[in-house]
């Protein structure tokens, strides 16, 4: 269940993945930050990291580990990628939160905050995928559940996603037009981070998944 590690590209691809890792979570900050709504994992983790009085880099790492645990009780390959991605990407969130500023009440500024973010998204999700060291967990739990069911990549993400921003939003997390405006342009995004960064996905199930991204 355990993808076996190159060794010899091992610090290359560690280094690589890090500049990914770091993006990402620069990026969600921004949505945080940017206060018109996030993705629909950001809504699920900032609305329990307030219920929980943790800071949001702290649910993400904890919610990564839940998540990790049912794609593994289905039995879903993981990567040292996929532990990194869990490990990293919180760390990396709180860091950016202490010294991006919360805007609220201009547009002006959280407009380019949050298309800045999206497009910062795409790009960091095109350098993770690129090292091809596992999928995150989220995605690990999209396969998961695909495979298990019979249902196709883009119906089992959209339930698992529907699923967690209705959740998410119930509890109070960052929900509004932001979640929308991130739905319909993280896929364009990727895409484009993976043309740039000349990123040939070794599956074409991943790219399927990057299209309904919420991480």
């Amino acid at each position: 269940m355990f993808k076996p590690i190159n060794w010899e590209t091992f610090p290359r691809d560690f280094l690589r993945i890090q500049i990914g890792f770091a993006l990402f979570g620069l990026s969600i900050a921004l949505l945080i930050q940017g206060n018109l709504g996030t993705g629909a994992w950001g809504v699920l983790e900032v609305g329990l990291s307030y219920l929980l009085h943790v800071t949001p880099g702290t649910m993400t790492v904890a919610s990564g580990f839940v998540v990790l645990t049912g794609a593994l009780l289905m039995r879903e390959q993981i990567g040292w990628g996929t532990l990194g991605n869990i490990l990293s990407i919180g760390p990396w969130l709180d860091l950016a939160l202490s010294f991006v500023p919360s805007v609220e009440n201009n547009l002006l500024l959280q407009i380019p905050m949050l298309l800045a973010a999206i497009l910062m998204m795409g790009f960091a999700s095109a350098i993770y995928i690129g090292v091809n060291a596992g999928a995150g967990p989220r995605d690990s739990l999209m396969l998961g559940l695909k495979r298990t069911t019979g249902l196709s990549v883009r119906k089992a993400r959209t339930i698992i996603e529907v699923t967690v921003v209705t959740i998410g939003g119930l509890i109070g997390g960052p929900v509004g037009i932001g979640t929308v405006v991130f739905a319909l342009l993280i896929g364009p995004a990727v895409q484009w981070g993976f043309k740039i960064f000349k990123v040939e996905p070794h599956k074409e199930k991943i790219i399927e998944s990057q299209k309904t991204i919420v991480e």
